[in-house]
């Protein structure tokens, strides 16, 4: 019997079609990580979204192990060198959220730029105001969009439509895209009214927009991440927008963040972001639809039955 680990609360379908095709499906999402490391489980598989990272010490404890699987898109949370050192078998599934990734990305910016937020905010208080509600439109803005993998190119097939010059830096990639233009970090730079970032976790891209970054922009621009929360220092973010290098910012995620939002919150920098009228944070849920709950449980199902 293969015996797969769920560690994480996944959309049920991945267990049911796993166990369809004959796979012994354990729900472990109250296991520990000591647990793990005390006990002797003939996993052959394990599922996981963020609970906890698997590192070289639970890899070395499931001796049985053949894959780990994502649910989602980073891997940040596993230690993927070591255990593909194993023969173990590194599975996620961005192509699962892409889609959810880009429609919030937009809709976080068409919600700043129209001032959506603060407009209803207001008419529910009674309060009609017009000319101080004048939006700012997205046609013929430069976008910048650093990492092109499945999201930051879900987001530039969209922007294609609005009309948006579109810049990409990414240099593992060559890129030969109608309507996509790949530069340096520099040319970015130069150029970006608009920047997305659409990047992995590592040691290149932690703290990746500080202040010698916004001080290297050549224009005001508008910042978005619905990346991961570290690649952006708060404290330097704040100071962007305080001088006026950065008008604005879209934040799905925060460096403050860990399993949730509420310490987060109780920060002063963060306290100070979100009292800005500039500023736009919602907690963590681009790639977090109904539909991307599905998709990664399918895509992964795809990637688990490839090799087995």
């Amino acid at each position: 019997m293969k015996y797969i680990a769920f560690l994480d609360t996944v959309h049920e379908s991945l267990d049911k079609t796993l166990s369809e095709k004959g796979f012994e499906c354990i729900a472990a999402e109250e296991i520990s990580k000591h647990q793990i490391l005390m006990g002797e489980f003939d996993w052959h598989g394990i599922v996981i979204r963020s609970r906890f990272r698997i590192d070289k010490e639970i890899i070395d404890a499931l001796p049985d192990l053949k894959f780990i699987a994502r649910f989602g898109a980073g891997m940040e949370n596993i230690d993927v060198e070591y255990a593909e050192s194993k023969g173990i078998k590194c599975l996620r599934a961005p192509e699962g959220n892409m889609t959810a990734v880009a429609e919030q990305t937009l809709g976080m910016l068409l919600s700043l730029t129209n001032r959506l937020f603060i407009a209803r905010e207001e008419v529910r208080n009674g309060i009609w105001k017009r000319e101080e509600n004048r939006g700012i439109e997205i046609e013929g803005k430069t976008v910048g969009i650093v990492g092109y993998g499945f999201m930051g190119k879900a987001l530039a097939q969209r922007l294609k439509a609005f009309g948006c010059r579109i810049l990409v830096n990414d240099p593992y990639l060559e890129i030969k895209e109608e309507g996509i233009e790949q530069v340096t970090i520099e040319e970015l730079q130069k150029e970006t009214d608009i920047l997305s970032l659409h990047l992995p976790l590592s040691e290149e891209t932690q703290a990746f927009v500080n202040t010698d970054f916004i001080n290297k922009m050549a224009k005001p621009f508008l910042l978005i991440n619905t990346a991961r929360g570290n690649h952006v220092v708060s404290e330097d973010l704040l100071a962007g927008l305080k001088s006026g290098k950065v008008v604005a910012a879209c934040l799905d995620v925060l460096d403050r963040e860990k399993s949730s939002f509420e310490h987060a919150v109780q920060d002063e920098t963060i306290k100070e972001l979100l009292a800005l009228e500039n500023v736009l944070i919602t907690p963590h849920i681009a790639g977090w639809t109904h539909e991307s709950n599905y998709k990664m449980a399918a895509a992964l199902y795809q990637k688990i039955m490839a090799i087995n």
